[in-house]
């Protein structure tokens, strides 16, 4: 088959095409901040990512210093809109009833550093806690990875429970201006523009992880071409791709045995 080089037009036109009509099919569906909320909390549930009582989710409050996290207590599977409450940076509950997580601290220094993250998740799921327990980064080497590639920090040395106000300078340091952050010893941390953003990184940070182990197997991994990756992760990142992503994933709660969110 012979093609004629010049008749292939750039990558750029199609790019450019789908961008367009993704904005115009690909529509979200209406949900309250706090419906977002625990609809991400279903999806870490179905994704496996739960651990106890470890790991949380937040966001950012239009009140100032003060963010909205599911009460402790409740597991992801189980989470609900009305189980979600406002606090203050002293973790004090501004609206609804009962207490946060007293290692959500963290997140206050995140959000007082990072004024473009609206939202953030932490969990302890198994492929990612992995990674952390043997204190190995992730290695961008697949192209469902590239949304984390550059986009992922790492840090090497595990400060403790993250009750006090010491390991949030070290966690937010170390996240600098990346989406997402592996903790060794410890597991990883979303910061998303949205919710959809934290849960769309968060899925796909533990099935990186997962990836990653699997592939170790056969040898060393080989990173995807940086300027491939980059263009990758641009374009895996984008907001229609993201909210349709999370649209489906919400759906997809209705069939995993996890009770409807009401």
């Amino acid at each position: 088959m012979n093609v004629d080089v010049k008749s292939l037009r750039a990558k750029e036109y199609f790019d450019d095409r789908a961008t367009k009509e993704m904005a115009e099919y690909l529509k979200g569906a209406q949900r309250s901040p706090k419906e977002k909320l625990a609809y991400a909390c279903r999806i870490l549930a179905m994704t496996e990512q739960e651990a106890g009582l470890a790991g949380q989710i937040s966001l950012r409050s239009e009140r100032p210093d003060a963010y909205w996290t599911l009460r402790f207590g409740l597991g992801f599977d189980e989470a609900t809109p009305d189980d979600f409450i406002e606090v203050d940076r002293d973790l004090n509950t501004l609206t609804g009833h009962g207490m946060p997580n007293p290692a959500t601290r963290f997140h206050l220094w995140v959000y007082e550093a990072r004024p473009d993250v609206q939202s953030m998740i932490h969990t302890h799921s198994p492929w990612a806690s992995a990674l952390a327990a043997a204190r190995q980064p992730l290695v961008i080497s697949q192209m469902d990875m590239t949304p984390l590639h550059e986009d992922c920090a790492f840090l090497g040395d595990w400060p403790g429970v993250p009750i006090a106000d010491q390991e949030g300078v070290l966690i937010s340091e170390a996240l600098g201006s990346m989406r997402a952050i592996i903790l060794a010893h410890h597991g990883y941390l979303t910061a998303g523009c949205s919710i959809e953003e934290a849960t769309y990184l968060s899925v796909y940070l533990e099935r990186a992880a997962r990836m990653q182990i699997r592939a170790r197997v056969f040898g060393p991994l080989t990173p995807v071409d940086p300027v491939l990756a980059r263009e990758a992760h641009d374009y895996l990142l984008k907001p229609s791709i993201v909210n349709a992503t999370f649209d489906y994933w919400c759906r997809q709660t209705h069939h995993a045995n996890l009770a409807p969110v009401a």
